[in-house]
């Protein structure tokens, strides 16, 4: 007799719905739970009826953005983009602001994952939250790299912190200070750090990297910028981590005394486009945030869909020159 869904539930031991559930890829399922379906089905040599999953299946049409906050202009083009795409092609988006908050980022991943989600766009930078290895639901990352099966899209990190750091020593700068966030975090990012020593070496300068917590507020950043200041007298050359560190900088430095770019010359990184109308002046590495958004989109409709979602993705940036250097 030729094996049910029943059967292959009793086998595993879990409840039919579990097992539905694993067929069709829906809500956090634990990697032994999944296991144990898997185990069973081949024992029973049960193979589902596909089109009854098609029946079955039917999408929620919902995709889960998280994302660390969209205050930051970047963030912000990039989500909007996101979300636009994915309307014209049939889906709603439901939004989580993370806040660089893994505990805050966790209870958004459990409620999506309850709303039945067809699958998630991250570019939050906590580490160690499980469910994103466990669940078996269709995920793309932006500058974030999850696991292996994942496909990240990024612009090319490296290109930009090269670009930068050339330009500022172009221009005259010898004592170039760069931000970076914990070198612990696995992003494509952490490449902007390596570009800028490599490119210091590369000259004969020494480089000087400070680490940034993501989670600082904006009181908190103006100390720690403050300090860099006070650290190094001999400062001239500024390569921020993103804009609005880079604008918080300006504006510390005018207060200093600094005049732009005669004694400082700054450079940031991102170039969103609400950025370039209200920070003409700064130059900036700009990332291709509406192409970024669209490959996001495409790959994670192709990871829905069981189609192949291809390689990680890397895009090349371009220099905004402003008038900070």
């Amino acid at each position: 007799m030729r094996a049910k869904i029943d059967d292959v539930a009793r086998v595993a031991g879990v409840s039919k719905t579990t097992v539905s559930r694993v067929l069709n890829k829906r809500g956090y399922l634990s990697e032994k739970t999944i296991k144990k379906v898997y185990d069973a089905m081949d024992d029973l040599n049960y193979h589902p009826n596909v089109l009854a999953r098609q029946l079955f299946k039917q999408q929620t049409k919902l995709v889960g953005l998280i994302f660390p906050t969209v205050n930051n202009p970047f963030f912000g083009q990039l989500v909007s983009e996101m979300e636009k795409r994915l309307f014209n092609k049939g889906f709603k988006v439901l939004i989580g602001d993370s806040m660089n908050d893994a505990e805050k980022e966790q209870d958004y991943l459990q409620d999506l994952m309850a709303h039945q989600v067809d699958g998630l766009i991250v570019g939050a930078h906590n580490q160690g939250i499980r469910e994103y290895e466990q669940t078996n639901l269709p995920i793309v990352a932006i500058d974030r790299i999850m696991n292996q099966d994942i496909p990240v899209i990024s612009s090319d990190n490296y290109q930009g912190g090269t670009l930068a750091t050339e330009l500022l020593i172009e221009h005259g700068a010898q004592v170039i200070v760069h931000t970076n966030g914990p070198k612990s975090l696995k992003s494509p990012a952490q490449q902007r750090r390596q570009a800028y020593e490599d490119t210091m070496h590369k000259h004969g300068l020494e480089p000087i990297t400070y680490t940034m917590a993501f989670n600082l507020s904006y009181e908190q950043k103006a100390q720690f910028i403050k300090t860099i200041f006070k650290a190094q007298p001999k400062l001239d050359g500024l390569f921020m981590s993103n804009d609005m560190d880079a604008a918080q900088a300006i504006e510390i430095a005018q207060q200093l005394g600094y005049q732009i770019p005669k004694d400082l010359k700054i450079v940031g990184y991102d170039g969103a486009e609400t950025t370039r109308i209200l920070l003409p002046n700064l130059t900036t590495i700009v990332q291709p945030v509406n192409e970024m958004a669209a490959l996001a989109v495409d790959r994670l409709i192709a990871r829905i869909e069981n189609a192949d979602a291809g390689q990680d993705e890397k895009l090349p940036v371009k220099l905004w020159r402003g008038r900070t250097v």
